[in-house]
């Protein structure tokens, strides 16, 4: 609880330092409030793991592995923004402060134990981002892609709400004690229709959070119209803290009722890799392509919960890592080729390995951990997920997921093609192109921690 405490009053202080003009200390505060909540988390690791605050929230190792992923990543995310809101707005104080207000929100989502923390995490980590997508007041495209994020996530809202009375309606409690004791205690033949009828309203309301088909249809427009660090947040904090509250769910509770929600999951899984792959694939837009990925990696990571034992946290805990490090160079490395070209598209990032070599490096690295490519986090993550649907003989999606794997594979190293292979042509020259210092070190951790999970990735599988 001590991190979320200091996480909020770091946003309120944060508040404060831009009413008094204290610019140059917003980005050294935050890094450092972050690192102490951080230290927080750690220190809990060790205490007693039992439900608080009259059992709503469960500070466990499951809990604490998480948060401490979704704090990681936001640090990496606003080391990254030294010079970059400055550039949109003069009031860059807010700019912090509703990303630390959404990150409050995600280590709820992720230490929940009662459906009504679940409700106001999600809550509060949406309706921050609803105006950071919108921050870009003069821009059609942002402004479009707030009105459809803010739509669609008050209906995906409504229906995780629904499914929740529901669901009390047929045990009369929120706590995920007391429906589990429901679910293993009654047939199931004997279980209320409301809690099946609530259990549907769930799946469609988390499936929307996490972006997974056919409920995906808000991605792609909202992740390119966002800005491009924002889109980085959400794209990596936001689906990592949406998919540990998704498995919490439904390892503590739904576990004995799979026969009815599995089939409706596996259907949902496929279709999400093809739709983000196949989408994928015919996008000229950098940043589009990584939005319709974002999709397709949703799909993989459901596989933990299509095929839930005691390796699904494990599993979610390093594909979220691997794709979130991944992700981060990406973007990075957009803000910086756009900064310069002018452009998202894939042409932008023609010839960059004969002018910038560390960047063109890092781009090559992301994007391999992203296809899976042995060596490299992204391996290990798709390695687990697949090692989880074996285990379960989902035959079938474990055919069609190899199929999707190597669709990925396609246009990402369409990108490396790009990156080594085509000439700059009439663009700007790339040499002109510099990495600053904050941005190096962000490469550098990234880059780093990618390898050394996908070369020694026993430390990050025995962490749960």
């Amino acid at each position: 609880m001590g991190a979320i405490i200091t996480l909020s009053l770091l946003a309120i202080l944060l508040l404060y330092l831009g009413l008094f003009k204290a610019k140059s200390a917003l980005l050294p505060v935050t890094l450092a409030g972050l690192a102490l909540a951080i230290g927080f988390e750690w220190y809990g690791w060790n205490q007693m793991a039992a439900p608080q605050y009259s059992g709503m929230v469960l500070f466990d190792h499951y809990a604490i592995a998480f948060s401490i992923l979704c704090i990681f990543i936001a640090g990496l995310v606003l080391s990254l923004s030294k010079a970059y809101f400055k550039a949109i707005s003069e009031n860059v104080a807010e700019y912090y402060a509703l990303i630390l207000f959404s990150l409050v929100g995600a280590l709820l989502v992720c230490a929940y134990h009662n459906f009504a923390i679940l409700f106001i995490g999600i809550e509060v980590m949406s309706v921050a981002l609803y105006i950071l997508v919108g921050i870009r007041k003069k821009d059609r495209a942002s402004n479009e892609a707030a009105l459809k994020y803010f739509l669609m996530g008050a209906f995906s809202t409504g229906f995780l709400l629904f499914g929740i009375t529901l669901m009390y309606g047929a045990t009369g409690s929120f706590d995920l004690n007391e429906l589990q004791q429901y679910v293993r205690s009654t047939p199931d033949h004997q279980i209320s229709p409301l809690f099946f009828a609530g259990i549907l309203l769930m799946l469609v309301g988390l499936c929307f959070k996490v972006g997974a088909a056919p409920f995906h249809f808000w991605t792609p427009d909202v992740y390119d119209g966002s800005p491009i660090l924002i889109t980085a947040y959400m794209s990596t904090v936001v689906k990592v803290a949406s998919f540990a509250g998704f498995l919490r769910l439904f390892s503590m509770v739904m576990v004995p009722l799979d026969g009815f929600w599995e089939p409706l999951l596996l259907t949902i899984a496929i279709i999400t890799l093809f739709v983000g792959n196949i989408s994928a694939l015919v996008q000229s837009s950098f940043k589009r392509m990584l939005a319709y990925s974002s999709i397709a990696h949703a799909g993989y990571m459901l596989f933990a919960i299509l095929s839930i034992g005691s390796l699904s946290p494990s599993a979610i805990l390093t594909y979220g890592l691997a794709y979130s490090l991944a992700s981060v160079v990406a973007f990075a490395a957009l803000i910086l080729v756009k900064r310069q070209i002018g452009t998202d598209q894939f042409e932008s990032f023609n010839g960059l390995a004969k002018q910038n070599r560390f960047l063109a490096f890092v781009v090559t690295v992301a994007m391999l951990s992203l296809a899976g490519i042995p060596l490299t986090a992204g391996f290990i993550g798709k390695f687990m997920m697949f090692g989880r649907v074996m285990e379960s003989y989902h035959t079938l999606l474990l055919v069609l997921a190899a199929i999707n794997a190597v669709i990925g594979v396609c246009y990402y190293l369409r990108v490396v093609v790009h990156l080594y292979f085509k000439s700059v042509g009439d663009q700007v020259e790339t040499s002109a192109i510099k990495v600053p210092l904050n941005f190096q070190i962000i490469f550098a951790i990234s880059i780093l921690l990618t390898l050394a999970v996908g070369v020694y990735p026993e430390w990050l599988i025995n962490l749960l």
